[in-house]
């Protein structure tokens, strides 16, 4: 399957701004492109890029005074198959986790451990290990929070999410790993493209998209409390500790983003 991808944003600033942003497919899915996703701007500025610490590419610019469009269109070949399953899979005890893996057992800026450990106790101490018990904090969190873009709040924490009970899908995720590392299942907050490829229509204009994996016997497996069920289609750009890591822009200043879109779709015609 050929997936079309990209973003289109403009942002103004009163100032020269400069900015960091974390828009790139991940390089473990940057052999599937066809075409790069390079970073665009109009008017043209020079960029600059590195890799952070949780190996995500990143691009460095300065926004000038006034209006700046950032923009990419690619294309990458997809498997078109769903997300991989493991219900068999157990978790490891803390103790024999590789210290690689540990950061993501700890709070963050988004995730509370320690507001939300004795609920996460409460609610699962029943639940099976494992695979099944992380499967259970999806459904718990796709049936306990309401999804509205009109809840999107930038400063919402997964406490804060679970108290108020609405949210979009970065709150969905947030919550869902929070209540994972309190129960010792290490997670990691991702970000990227969800296609409608095979699946349902987007709520709403396209946006970036959060789940979050889980570390068990295996590996790493994909999570998505937000939809609550296997997807095809999904590209990633980013992993990191929750949101905050993994921001699609940063800017060291005032910077308005003022239009926004995001396209991932399907090309059903042959290459060439």
């Amino acid at each position: 399957m050929r997936i079309r991808l990209g973003y289109d944003m403009t942002y103004h600033c009163s100032q020269p701004t400069p900015v960091i942003a974390t828009l790139h497919v991940h390089s473990s899915r940057a052999a599937d492109l066809e075409s790069p996703d390079y970073a665009y701007t109009d008017p043209e500025l020079p960029l600059t890029g590195y890799t952070d610490m949780f190996g995500n590419w990143v691009t460095r610019l300065v926004l000038p005074e006034g209006e700046t469009r950032l923009f990419t269109n690619a294309l990458i070949e997809d498997s078109g198959q769903l997300d991989n399953i493991a219900p068999q899979a157990s978790q490891f005890a803390v103790e024999n986790l590789h210290e690689n893996v540990l950061v993501y057992l700890l709070g963050s800026r988004y995730c509370e451990t320690d507001v939300l450990m004795g609920e996460a106790w409460r609610l699962f101490s029943t639940a099976p290990f494992g695979w099944q018990r992380v499967q259970a904090v999806c459904e718990f969190v796709h049936q306990h929070l309401t999804f509205g873009y009109e809840f999107a709040r930038s400063t919402k924490t997964a406490a804060e999410a679970y108290r108020e009970k609405v949210g979009v899908c970065r709150d969905f995720t947030h919550l869902a790993i929070t209540l994972c590392r309190c129960l010792n299942i290490p997670a990691r907050y991702c970000t990227g493209y969800i296609s409608d490829l095979y699946g349902e229509e987007p709520d709403g204009e396209m946006d970036f998209a959060a789940w979050f994996e889980a570390y068990l016997e295996g590996g790493w497996y994909v999570f998505d409390p937000r939809n609550n069920q296997h997807k095809a289609g999904r590209i990633l750009m980013a992993r990191g500790r929750d949101a905050a890591d993994v921001a699609i822009v940063n800017s060291f200043g005032n910077a308005e983003l003022r239009k926004f879109s995001v396209t991932a779709e399907e090309i059903k015609s042959p290459k060439g």
